[in-house]
C-alpha cells in the first residue's frame, strides 16, 4: 500500500484553514512576523561575529544582559527599539524600506 503524500499547502489548508479566512490570515501574519524577526536576529548575530564580539560584549554596549542579546539574535524578543540599539552598538547603518513611503536611512 502506497503512502499518500501531502504538500505543506494542503496540510495548512486542512488544519489552519483556507487562505482568506480569519484563522489563516492570522497564522500567515504571525509566520511572516516571526520570519522577519529571525532574519533581523541573524543579521545582528552576523554583524556581531564579524567584529569578533561576544554576546556579553554587545550586551554591555547595549546596556542589557547577555541573555537578552541571545533572545534578540534568535528573533524571540526583538522590538524596533532593541533592533536599533543593537545595530547602533555595532556601528551598523540600517536602511528600512517603508513600502510605499520610501527608504529611510537610520
Amino acid at each position: 500500500m502506497a503512502m499518500k503524500l501531502h504538500t505543506l499547502d494542503e496540510l495548512t489548508d486542512k488544519y489552519i484553514g483556507q487562505v482568506g479566512t480569519p484563522k489563516r490570515d492570522e497564522f500567515d501574519r504571525k509566520l511572516t512576523e516571526e520570519l522577519h524577526a529571525y532574519h533581523i536576529g541573524e543579521a545582528i548575530k552576523m554583524a556581531r561575529e564579524s567584529q569578533s564580539m561576544t554576546q556579553e560584549q554587545l550586551g554591555e554596549r547595549m546596556g542589557v544582559q547577555r541573555a537578552q542579546v541571545c533572545r534578540i539574535e534568535s528573533g524571540k524578543s526583538i522590538t524596533f527599539a532593541s533592533m536599533m540599539r543593537a545595530f547602533n552598538a555595532l556601528g551598523v547603518q540600517v536602511a528600512l524600506d517603508m513600502k510605499g513611503v520610501g527608504s529611510v536611512m537610520l
